[in-house]
C-alpha cells in the first residue's frame, strides 16, 4: 500500500510539457539575400526619383517663401501709403468747418464770452490738425508758388515784392508733401 500512495502523490510526467532549453531553440533561418544587379539599379533609380522630387519641393517652398515675403513687403508699403491718404481725406471733410470757425472768430461780436467759446473750439480744431501732422498754407509776403497756391486775383502794390502773395482768401492745408487743399490767394506785382 505504500507504493500505491507514492504513485498517487507522484505527479504524472505525461501531462506536463517538458521545459525547453533556450539553446535547443533554433532561430528561423533568414533567407540569404543574393546580391543581384537589378536591385542596386532599382534602388538607384528610386533614389534619383526621390532626389528629383525633393529638389522640386524645395524649389516650390523657396518660391512660396519669396512670394510671401513680397506680399508682406507690399502690404506694409500699402499700409504706409493708405494712412496719409485716409488722414487727408478725413481732414478734407473738416476744412469747411475750420473755415467757418475762423470766420466766426474774426467777426465782430458784442458777447465776449460767446466769442471766447468760438475761439476755444477753433483752437481745439487747429490743435487736432497739428497732432495729425496737418500744416496750414498761408504765406503772406512770400513768393507765389503755384504748386501749393491758387491765384484768383492780382494787384499792383509798391510795398510788396514782385510775384508775392498779397492776401490769403482761404488757407490751404497739407500733410507732409501731399496738398490737401491749395491756398486761395491774391498775388501782387505780376
Amino acid at each position: 500500500m505504500a507504493e500505491e500512495e507514492k504513485e498517487i502523490i507522484k505527479p504524472e510526467a505525461e501531462d506536463q510539457p517538458e521545459p525547453k532549453d533556450p539553446k535547443d531553440e533554433k532561430e528561423p533561418e533568414k533567407a540569404e539575400e543574393k546580391p543581384t544587379e537589378e536591385k542596386p539599379e532599382a534602388e538607384n533609380a528610386e533614389l534619383e526619383k526621390l532626389k528629383a522630387e525633393n529638389a522640386e519641393l524645395r524649389d516650390k517652398y523657396l518660391r512660396l517663401l519669396a512670394e510671401f515675403d513680397n506680399y508682406r513687403k507690399r502690404s506694409v508699403k500699402e499700409r504706409q501709403e493708405i494712412y496719409p491718404e485716409a488722414t487727408a481725406s478725413a481732414v478734407a471733410a473738416f476744412l469747411p468747418l475750420a473755415d467757418n470757425f475762423e470766420r466766426a472768430a474774426g467777426a465782430e461780436c458784442s458777447d465776449e464770452k460767446y466769442k471766447a467759446g468760438v475761439m476755444m473750439i477753433y483752437d481745439q480744431l487747429s490743435n487736432a490738425f497739428k497732432k495729425l501732422g496737418i500744416e496750414e498754407i498761408a504765406r503772406v509776403g512770400e513768393t507765389f508758388d503755384p504748386s501749393i497756391e491758387n491765384a484768383v486775383n492780382q494787384i499792383e502794390d509798391e510795398n510788396l515784392k514782385e510775384n508775392s502773395v498779397a492776401q490769403v482768401y482761404q488757407k490751404g492745408y497739407r500733410l507732409g508733401e501731399k496738398i490737401i487743399r491749395p491756398a486761395t490767394v491774391c498775388v501782387a506785382n505780376v
